[in-house]
């Protein structure tokens, strides 16, 4: 699987473009993420310079001028924070991250080594790690990227072809251009949602779902007298 069946890098990332091709596998971007902040020469760069008194920033940290910045938040390098993204009360940037224009970083969510390109939305208590994505993807309330397997081994994916080992300890989820996940689910490590797919909330979803897919699980509700008073 490529990459470039996933996303279309934006042209506000395009200095990155050598580390995010679209003949790359979607968890190649992943792996480069720290490379790419690397060939950043951050004291070069025209950084926002009012910071509230109330956000930490550490390390190498571009800000875009444009980007607006909550009361409270905690910010470490190296990380690129692109323009007009709105970053929320108490959001937490661990390193390694590349937001990109016009994001949402939401209040109490958690980011580390992650891509983020344009116009994605991350609102409220989502954890992404080891992630991409895509441009206008959206997460709801919840929902979690999990990254890492309970016995610590290498994550597989799943792709139509079969599933392949991706040499990497650590991999969250890589949805892909307008893909969403309803609140409160959690995608497992290495899950691939392709262009326009929805997890529907409270799902735990693993493994690839095709473009302009929906998923869900169907509850059987059952409803019975109130007890107990």
């Amino acid at each position: 699987m490529k990459a470039g069946e996933l996303f279309d890098l934006p042209t506000s990332l395009e200095r990155f473009s050598e580390f995010f091709t679209p003949d790359m596998s979607p968890w190649e971007w992943v792996g480069n993420i720290k490379n790419a902040l690397a060939s950043v020469d951050f004291s070069s760069l025209d950084s926002k310079s009012d910071i509230p008194d109330g956000v930490t920033v550490r390390g190498d940290v571009y800000i875009h001028p444009s980007a607006k910045l909550p009361a409270y938040a905690e910010i470490n390098g190296p990380a690129w924070i692109g323009a007009n993204v709105e970053m929320r009360i108490g959001c937490f940037i661990r390193g390694s991250v590349i937001i990109g224009e016009g994001c949402v970083v939401g209040n109490s969510c958690e980011y580390k080594n992650s891509l983020l390109l344009e116009k994605v939305q991350t609102p409220h208590y989502n954890y992404v790690g080891d992630s991409v994505l895509g441009n206008r993807a959206h997460l709801g309330a919840g929902v979690i990227c999990a990254n890492l397997r309970l016995d610590k081994g290498n994550v597989m994916v799943t792709l139509p072809e079969g599933r392949v080992n991706s040499n990497m300890r650590k991999l969250g989820a890589m949805l892909a251009d307008d893909a969403e996940a309803g609140c409160n689910a959690v995608l497992q490590p290495g899950s691939i949602l392709m262009k326009r797919s929805i997890v529907l909330s409270c799902m735990a979803f693993k493994g690839y779902l095709e473009e302009n897919t929906m998923v869900g699980e169907k509850l059987q509700l059952k409803k019975m007298p109130r007890f107990g008073f």
